[in-house]
């Protein structure tokens, strides 16, 4: 980039993910430039936003998936009484828990991204996949990993038992094996 690109980008700094921050920061020092210094918005240019809730999720890990799948897809969204959770775990959940809330505007737009169908394989490093689990009772991939909350401790971190969304069975993989091959799939 030009010198002029360069500062150009600086003026939009407050846009940038952090590690495009430290990037930038390090191209300056490296090329012996001194960083513009940025106009300090004020609070005089702050607007409020009207949002709507989306989903309603209770605990932050829940929240946080489909928070990055809006983000990545460039909708605007907002998690209401994130932090209120980490508080008070019990009267956040008592008043609804934590909220995906987005822009009207974008409500269908989101809605059609959070409902799109789980996949079955992804692929990742360009020729590698991964197949999802299967529920080795009803053959379905909505299935998760129980938190250990769920299990009521004194469950060792080591077990692997699995828990299917749709017809509720419980699968332990020492056992059963992956459920791949409890279908036969494998």
């Amino acid at each position: 980039m030009s010198e002029s690109e360069l500062l150009s980008l600086a003026a939009s700094y407050d846009s940038l993910i952090e590690p495009a921050q430290d990037a930038l920061r390090a191209e300056f020092a490296r090329r012996g430039m001194e960083p513009p210094m940025l106009e300090d918005k004020g609070w005089d240019e702050v607007t409020s936003q009207q949002l709507v809730t989306l989903r309603r999720y209770r605990d932050l890990s829940e929240a946080i998936v489909p928070r990055s799948m809006l983000e990545s897809a460039g909708i605007f969204c907002f998690l209401q009484d994130q932090n209120f959770l980490r508080v008070d775990w019990g009267a956040a959940i008592a008043l609804g828990g934590i909220r995906l809330q987005v822009r009207p505007e974008d409500v269908q737009a989101a809605e059609e991204l959070l409902s799109q169908p789980i996949p079955e394989s992804i692929e990742y490093a360009g020729q590698e996949e991964y197949l999802q689990p299967h529920c080795p009772r009803c053959g379905s991939i909505d299935v998760e990993f129980p938190s250990l909350f769920e299990l009521n401790l004194p469950v060792s971190p080591a077990t692997e038992s699995w828990r299917c969304n749709t017809c509720a069975c419980r699968w332990d993989v020492r056992e059963h094996g992956d459920p791949a091959e409890v279908r036969g799939e494998a």
